[in-house]
C-alpha cells in the first residue's frame, strides 16, 4: 500500500488552498452562529417555561 496521492496530475496551488479554507470558514462561523441562535433559544424558553 502507497501513500500516492489520489489525483496526481492536479497540483494544489495557492488559490486552491485559500478556497479551501474560505469554505471551510463560512460553514464555521454559519455553524457556529445556529448554535449560538440556539443556545438562546433554548435559555430563554427555560426562562419562560420555569420561572
Amino acid at each position: 500500500m502507497t501513500n500516492a496521492p489520489l489525483s496526481p496530475s492536479a497540483p494544489v496551488t495557492e488559490e486552491a488552498l485559500l478556497a479551501d479554507r474560505l469554505s471551510f470558514w463560512s460553514s464555521f462561523t454559519s455553524a457556529s452562529t445556529y448554535a449560538a441562535a440556539g443556545i438562546i433559544v433554548l435559555v430563554l424558553a427555560m426562562w419562560y417555561f420555569l420561572v
